[in-house]
């Protein structure tokens, strides 16, 4: 089938695990014998037009509207400060996207899509539009909630999108069952409403192949952890809007021996090197629809400690009892119950090498990208009726 995607970030603008995802499950439809073409958003610094790994890419350049756009929208957009430029960027992305696939590749060089599949709230307008002009099914896909990233508040206009965009869609794909629950709680359709995990490539993030998150908690469970096991170090790594309170936090505890901060956006080669350097994994996240970094720690056989509160795709990855048990769960809020994960796993080492052994199995099994990807074109064939 010929897919139009539309996705606010693809390589080499990738912002978060959103790129990463749509990178990988491109690719991995092309490999399956399907054609597709992305719709994302330009920095002014990249081609309008290319191929990548097989995927032709459409990256129409914005023209600059956030002078006017506050005396068009509402209140609550206005209240965004500087953020307004963020939003009024996201909308002329989704127009241009629409009439340059609308007017352009359809209209005018005569091709033809069976499916559309936006990407959030940040493509959904687009995805809205063109199946209202040329009648072309659309699936959503729901990666996070505005409500879940902000904690339960967040903009009304982004939310209200979000909620157009369940109703006009023909599916939803979400990535977890958290994330059903979550959306059917939000008015959402549940019989619209399909769940594909998200996938890792098992051959690239292997043992064999080496060369929001809750971390203040992380953080204050270590007191705890090093009592018991005094040369345990904690690594935390990424961007976010933390930092100085992590640094605070670990300075006030005297953590400096203990605690490595590296506050960078780690190359994929690297970041694999930490999964295999690290003895247990921990994702005590407070709000993970899915959480790819969990299933590249299982995937490169490690145990791995979880959040599993509220709306949490990491619960469904980590197996915590029984057989096939690959980590443990914890409380995020409660960083004693963190610890307590940390020292179980440190403390019997037999059990945690089982564990990831059984992590990297369950990768195999249901997360891998060729499952993710099959699971993706089975709810677009089911909505072509093939």
């Amino acid at each position: 089938m010929r897919i139009a995607m539309f996705v606010y970030e693809f390589p080499p603008k990738i912002v978060g695990g959103l790129g990463t995802y749509a990178a990988e499950v491109s690719q991995q439809f092309i490999r399956m014998g399907h054609d597709v073409t992305v719709f994302t958003m330009n920095n002014g610094a990249l081609l309008t037009r290319e191929a990548w790994h097989g995927v032709e890419i459409h990256r129409p350049m914005l023209v600059e509207i956030s002078d006017i756009l506050p005396a068009l929208v509402a209140e609550d957009l206005r209240k965004w400060g500087r953020g307004i430029k963020f939003f009024s960027n996201i909308f002329v992305y989704n127009i241009l996207i629409a009439s340059k696939l609308v007017n352009d590749l359809v209209k005018k060089d005569g091709l033809k899509f069976d499916i559309i599949s936006a990407h959030d709230w940040l493509s959904v307008i687009a995805g809205a539009s063109v199946k209202r002009e040329l009648n072309i099914p659309l699936v959503l896909h729901v990666h996070s909630t505005e409500k879940g990233r902000a904690m339960n508040s967040g903009s009304r206009v982004v939310n209200d999108i979000e909620f157009y965009g369940g109703q006009v869609s023909d599916k939803v794909v979400t990535v977890s069952f958290a994330m059903r629950d979550e959306l059917t709680s939000l008015g959402f359709s549940e019989q619209k409403i399909r769940v594909c995990y998200n996938g890792v490539d098992p051959s690239k993030y292997g043992p064999s192949k080496v060369k929001a998150k809750g971390v203040d908690r992380l953080v204050m469970a270590m007191p705890e952890v090093l009592r018991k096991f005094p040369n345990t170090k904690l690594v935390i790594v990424g961007l976010g809007d933390m930092q100085q309170h992590l640094t605070s936090l670990v300075n006030s505890l005297g953590l400096q021996n203990s605690v490595i901060l590296r506050f960078e956006f780690l190359p994929e080669e690297e970041r694999i090197l930490h999964y295999a350097a690290c003895n247990v994994a921990v994702f005590p996240s407070l709000y993970e629809p899915f959480g790819i970094v969990c299933t590249e720690a299982m995937s490169m056989g490690k145990p791995v400690v979880v959040g599993a509160r509220g709306t949490s795709g990491l619960r469904e990855q980590i197996v915590p009892s029984g057989p096939e048990q690959c980590g443990l769960h914890v409380n995020p809020n409660d960083s004693s119950d963190i610890a307590w994960g940390i020292v179980s796993l440190l403390g019997d080492q037999a059990a945690a090498s089982r564990f990831g052994e059984n992590a990297r199995n369950r990768v195999l099994k249901y997360f891998s990208l060729e499952v993710m990807a099959k699971g993706t074109l089975t709810v677009y064939e089911e909505l072509l009726g093939k």
